[in-house]
């Protein structure tokens, strides 16, 4: 949304009784480390004792009332970007049935595991028309709260998406998370399949994602100065995969 974080609350549910304290130290000096990556301290939080392992940060920032950048606002013309491959909740699907591969499972670690600083910081001077990060309702999901709240519709790309190598076969073999398929089934009737996209490939577009990347609209003028931004922030991925177009808030998803 275009705010400079300033400092996070740590979160903490564990189950004391059940895991080893030092699994708790391993996740809590994570937390710390990738806060200190974005610039900021972790200066407090509250922990509970809990049947379920649980962690989080609250984070506070700042942004000037007039600069935020929201999930609404997109206008007709605009070009969409996505700055993370797609992928995350397949290879956490794969990883719990044991069928995800060592160097499927690295890089999709590495995925989840980069800020989305770099791309908030590449897009803000060239002034989006609005933005979201993708996440749990997949890449999909979030585009119909853009397009719905906007007044506009959508046309996505499909062989322009970014796609964590391996994801594609995973899918076909119905290595899938229950969320994505809850997703897939909410697109019904907002979403226009052209009929090359088969039932994986939708699927994908639909995946629930772990720390996913980050959705922009960006006026078509100022695409390509976007996208050198992007590469020039080294995020895992610059990709033009749409275009947003007249309509009441359908997508469109074209080879």
């Amino acid at each position: 949304m275009g705010a400079r974080p300033l400092y996070a609350l740590a979160i903490c549910g564990f189950p004391r009784d059940q895991l080893a304290s030092g699994v708790l130290g391993e996740i809590l000096r994570g937390g710390v480390d990738k806060a200190a990556e974005a610039g900021i301290p972790i200066v407090g939080g509250h922990s509970i004792d809990d049947a379920e392992p649980k962690y989080g940060l609250a984070v506070t920032g700042l942004v000037h009332p007039d600069r935020v950048i929201r999930n609404v606002g997109a206008r007709i013309g605009d070009r969409l970007f996505l700055t993370k491959p797609l992928g995350a909740g397949i290879v956490s699907t794969a990883i719990k049935r044991g069928v995800a591969g060592p160097a499927l499972v690295r890089r999709a670690v590495e995925v989840m595991a980069t800020l989305n600083r770099g791309a908030a910081e590449a897009m803000l001077p060239l002034e989006p028309s609005a933005a979201t990060d993708v996440t749990g309702f997949g890449l999909l999901g979030h585009l119909r709260e853009v397009t719905g709240g906007s007044g506009v519709a959508a046309r996505v790309w499909a062989e322009a998406v970014p796609v964590q190598e391996g994801v594609h076969e995973l899918a076909r073999q119905d290595v899938v998370p229950g969320g994505t398929k809850r997703n897939h089934a909410a697109l019904e009737g907002i979403v226009r399949w052209a009929p090359e996209i088969d039932l994986a490939r939708q699927l994908v577009l639909a995946d629930a994602q772990t720390s996913g990347g980050l959705l922009i609209a960006v006026s078509a003028e100022r695409a390509p100065a976007l996208r050198q931004a992007l590469e020039r922030a080294g995020t895992p991925a610059a990709a033009e995969i749409g275009e947003i177009v007249p309509g009441d808030g359908w997508i469109e998803v074209v080879v």
